[in-house]
């Protein structure tokens, strides 16, 4: 399981993420292999809720304001699957990148609980313990196999390179 850096509390008060201002935005989470048959077989899942790319298909926001994941509920900010939230969304506002041939583990500078900590000991600390998850072979294999979640990200910062071999780019 993997540690989460922002508090719960301010993410239900900050309504940033799991919002989209496109349909088939590069920040709709994908899901890994095992992800996929999780969701489809929870009560309650349209099938119509995941692409066939693997990438959650998010829906026209209540609010008017773009489009919103199918599994967050507006009204309290709050993620109907929170217990079996994707992988993506447990390592938010971290996130796989591709960029130049390099895999990389960046940061979302879109996410306010990140701008104020950007480079605090406590920033410093949680990129370690991250990068050491998801460096080891467990991770790297997980991320080998399920190459769908390393996208092309803007507006991040790079914090550590991932160790992938060279034949998964």
């Amino acid at each position: 399981m993997i540690r989460q850096f922002v508090p719960q509390e301010f993410c239900l008060k900050c309504r940033s993420c799991c919002r989209f201002k496109e349909a088939d935005s590069v920040w709709s989470p994908c899901l890994l292999d095992e992800e996929m048959q999780g969701l489809v077989d929870r009560p309650g899942i349209p099938a119509v809720s995941i692409s066939a790319d693997r990438r959650i298909q998010v829906v026209v926001d209540p609010a008017g304001a773009g489009f919103i994941c199918p599994f967050l509920n507006a009204s309290d900010n709050k993620c109907r699957i929170y217990d079996q939230r994707p992988f993506e969304c447990r390592l938010y506002p971290f996130l796989i990148n591709l960029r130049k041939g390099k895999v990389l583990l960046t940061v979302d500078l879109n996410c306010p609980y990140v701008i104020e900590r950007i480079n605090t000991p406590e920033m410093r600390e949680y990129i370690a313990y991250i990068s050491s998850y998801l460096n080891s072979p467990k991770q790297l294999k997980n991320l080998k196999d399920n190459p769908q979640i390393i996208q092309a990200y803007e507006e991040v910062r790079e914090v550590a390179e991932l160790r992938l071999p060279r034949d998964t780019e």
